[in-house]
């Protein structure tokens, strides 16, 4: 077997082909949704990485929260934030004066 590269091989680097792909595109990725779902895509990646190696317990939790709960969560914050922007600001401790500073 020296000198030939197994199927097990062949998967793991394609696995890591993967991985290195999406890990770099997350990064110049600007818009936070679409980061998150190429975390989503990165975490995937890991999970079948950590299959492939025969950490199925590791890719079971990779594929829980990598992939699912942590992309979740950005968009979930994303959606609140851009949702935040569009409200109109609380009235501050001067909202019931003039300019002069009298009651109106």
């Amino acid at each position: 077997m020296h000198g030939s590269a197994t199927l097990v091989d062949v998967l793991i680097g394609l696995c890591l082909l993967l991985v290195a792909t999406t890990a770099t595109a997350a990064v110049f990725t600007r818009d936070p949704a679409r980061q998150a779902v190429v975390l989503g895509m990165l975490g995937l990646g890991l999970a079948l990485l950590f299959t492939v190696l025969q950490a199925p317990d590791v890719a079971l939790s990779q594929l829980g929260v990598g992939t699912a709960v942590t992309p979740l969560l950005i968009l979930l914050t994303v959606r609140r934030v851009r949702r935040g922007g569009d409200r109109a600001t609380p009235p501050g401790p001067d909202a019931g004066t003039d300019d002069a500073g009298a009651p109106r």
